[in-house]
Protein backbone atom coordinates (compact mmCIF):
# COMPACT_ATOMS: atom_id res chain seq x y z
CA UNK A 1 0.00 0.00 0.00
CA UNK A 2 1.49 3.23 -0.91
CA UNK A 3 0.20 6.87 -2.84
CA UNK A 4 1.76 8.32 -5.61
CA UNK A 5 1.30 11.83 -6.95
CA UNK A 6 -0.34 12.41 -10.96
CA UNK A 7 -0.69 15.62 -13.30
CA UNK A 8 0.25 18.65 -12.83
CA UNK A 9 3.55 20.55 -14.56
CA UNK A 10 6.71 21.24 -12.85
CA UNK A 11 7.29 24.86 -13.43
CA UNK A 12 10.55 25.88 -12.16
CA UNK A 13 10.70 23.81 -9.42
CA UNK A 14 11.97 20.26 -9.92
CA UNK A 15 13.12 19.52 -6.47
CA UNK A 16 12.01 16.75 -4.33
CA UNK A 17 10.01 17.18 -1.51
CA UNK A 18 6.53 18.94 -0.97
CA UNK A 19 5.62 22.65 -1.51
CA UNK A 20 5.32 23.85 -5.23
CA UNK A 21 6.43 20.12 -7.03
CA UNK A 22 3.33 18.99 -5.28
CA UNK A 23 1.03 22.20 -5.89
CA UNK A 24 -0.69 21.19 -9.26
CA UNK A 25 -0.88 17.37 -8.50
CA UNK A 26 -3.47 14.88 -7.64
CA UNK A 27 -2.80 12.22 -5.49
CA UNK A 28 -3.73 8.38 -5.87
CA UNK A 29 -3.72 5.90 -2.96
CA UNK A 30 -3.36 1.98 -4.05
CA UNK A 31 -3.74 -1.34 -2.53
CA UNK A 32 -2.65 -4.18 -3.71
CA UNK A 33 -2.98 -7.78 -2.61
CA UNK A 34 0.19 -10.36 -3.28
CA UNK A 35 -0.63 -12.20 -6.13
CA UNK A 36 -4.55 -10.27 -6.41
CA UNK A 37 -6.45 -7.09 -7.38
CA UNK A 38 -5.69 -3.37 -6.81
CA UNK A 39 -7.64 -1.09 -5.14
CA UNK A 40 -7.00 2.28 -6.26
CA UNK A 41 -8.77 5.64 -5.05
CA UNK A 42 -7.83 9.75 -5.33
CA UNK A 43 -7.32 11.00 -1.96
CA UNK A 44 -7.61 15.02 -1.18
CA UNK A 45 -4.55 15.00 1.16
CA UNK A 46 -2.41 12.39 3.23
CA UNK A 47 -3.48 13.15 6.66
CA UNK A 48 -4.15 10.09 8.53
CA UNK A 49 -7.96 10.94 9.05
CA UNK A 50 -8.28 10.37 5.24
CA UNK A 51 -6.14 7.34 4.51
CA UNK A 52 -6.81 5.40 7.58
CA UNK A 53 -10.25 4.71 7.12
CA UNK A 54 -9.88 3.90 3.27
CA UNK A 55 -7.51 1.18 4.47
CA UNK A 56 -9.97 -0.35 7.05
CA UNK A 57 -12.92 -0.62 4.89
CA UNK A 58 -10.48 -2.41 2.39
CA UNK A 59 -7.85 -4.60 4.35
CA UNK A 60 -8.95 -7.42 6.99
CA UNK A 61 -7.70 -6.41 10.40
CA UNK A 62 -5.10 -9.27 10.99
CA UNK A 63 -3.16 -8.63 7.52
CA UNK A 64 0.14 -8.32 6.78
CA UNK A 65 0.18 -4.62 5.34
CA UNK A 66 3.62 -3.53 3.64
CA UNK A 67 4.10 0.19 3.09
CA UNK A 68 6.80 2.78 2.96
CA UNK A 69 7.75 5.06 5.31
CA UNK A 70 5.39 7.89 5.48
CA UNK A 71 4.30 9.08 8.76
CA UNK A 72 0.46 8.08 8.60
CA UNK A 73 0.88 4.29 8.43
CA UNK A 74 2.97 4.21 12.04
CA UNK A 75 -0.57 3.50 13.84
CA UNK A 76 -1.39 -0.14 11.55
CA UNK A 77 -0.13 -1.70 14.13
CA UNK A 78 -2.31 -0.20 16.83
CA UNK A 79 -5.02 -0.67 14.67
CA UNK A 80 -4.20 -4.63 14.12
CA UNK A 81 -2.57 -5.24 10.83
CA UNK A 82 0.72 -6.90 10.88
CA UNK A 83 2.38 -3.60 9.21
CA UNK A 84 6.14 -3.86 8.01
CA UNK A 85 7.93 -0.79 5.99
CA UNK A 86 10.43 -0.52 3.43
CA UNK A 87 12.15 3.08 3.05
CA UNK A 88 12.73 3.97 -0.08
CA UNK A 89 15.20 7.16 1.12
CA UNK A 90 17.58 4.62 1.63
CA UNK A 91 17.16 2.66 -1.33
CA UNK A 92 15.50 -0.14 0.11
CA UNK A 93 12.74 -1.86 -1.61
CA UNK A 94 12.21 -5.09 0.02
CA UNK A 95 12.84 -5.61 3.79
CA UNK A 96 12.26 -9.00 4.44
CA UNK A 97 8.82 -10.01 3.90
CA UNK A 98 8.12 -6.68 3.08
CA UNK A 99 7.78 -5.02 -0.26
CA UNK A 100 6.34 -2.54 -1.91
CA UNK A 101 7.43 -3.64 -5.78
CA UNK A 102 3.84 -4.85 -7.25
CA UNK A 103 2.42 -1.26 -6.05
CA UNK A 104 5.63 0.94 -7.32
CA UNK A 105 5.14 -1.04 -10.64
CA UNK A 106 1.77 -0.28 -10.97
CA UNK A 107 2.21 3.51 -10.30
CA UNK A 108 4.93 3.16 -13.24
CA UNK A 109 2.47 1.70 -15.28
CA UNK A 110 -0.22 4.28 -14.47
CA UNK A 111 2.06 7.16 -15.15
CA UNK A 112 3.72 6.06 -18.45
CA UNK A 113 0.43 5.12 -19.70
CA UNK A 114 -1.03 8.53 -19.00
CA UNK A 115 2.12 10.40 -20.25
CA UNK A 116 2.29 7.79 -23.79
CA UNK A 117 -1.60 7.41 -24.05
CA UNK A 118 -3.53 10.24 -22.94
CA UNK A 119 -0.67 13.00 -23.05
CA UNK A 120 -2.50 14.82 -19.97
CA UNK A 121 -5.38 14.45 -17.84
CA UNK A 122 -7.40 17.06 -15.92
CA UNK A 123 -8.27 16.28 -12.09
CA UNK A 124 -11.77 16.45 -12.95
CA UNK A 125 -11.41 13.03 -14.79
CA UNK A 126 -8.22 11.94 -12.97
CA UNK A 127 -10.40 8.64 -10.99
CA UNK A 128 -11.23 7.47 -14.39
CA UNK A 129 -8.15 6.83 -16.09
CA UNK A 130 -7.26 5.01 -12.57
CA UNK A 131 -9.97 2.61 -12.53
CA UNK A 132 -9.26 1.93 -16.68
CA UNK A 133 -5.48 1.12 -15.06
CA UNK A 134 -6.85 -0.86 -12.19
CA UNK A 135 -9.10 -2.44 -14.69
CA UNK A 136 -6.50 -3.98 -16.68
CA UNK A 137 -4.39 -4.80 -13.92
CA UNK A 138 -6.94 -6.49 -12.47
CA UNK A 139 -7.83 -8.51 -15.88
CA UNK A 140 -4.19 -8.95 -16.68
CA UNK A 141 -4.52 -12.74 -16.51
CA UNK A 142 -6.88 -13.30 -19.30
CA UNK A 143 -6.22 -10.15 -21.40
CA UNK A 144 -8.45 -11.99 -24.38
CA UNK A 145 -11.75 -11.90 -22.07
CA UNK A 146 -10.76 -8.09 -21.01
CA UNK A 147 -13.36 -6.50 -23.68
CA UNK A 148 -16.54 -9.01 -22.58
CA UNK A 149 -15.34 -8.02 -19.64
CA UNK A 150 -15.47 -4.14 -19.64
CA UNK A 151 -19.06 -4.35 -21.78
CA UNK A 152 -20.54 -6.03 -18.71
CA UNK A 153 -19.12 -3.67 -16.69
CA UNK A 154 -20.43 -0.76 -18.03
CA UNK A 155 -24.18 -2.29 -18.52
CA UNK A 156 -24.22 -3.32 -14.99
Amino acid sequence: MTKTYVGGKLGKFHGHGKGEYLKNKSTVMGMVERGGNIRTTIIPNERKETMLPIVQANVAKGARVSTDTHGTYRTLRKLGYKHGKVNHNIDQWKNGIHCTNTIEGFWSHLKRGIKSTHASVSKQHLQRYVDEFSFRFNNRDDPAAMFSRLLKQISA
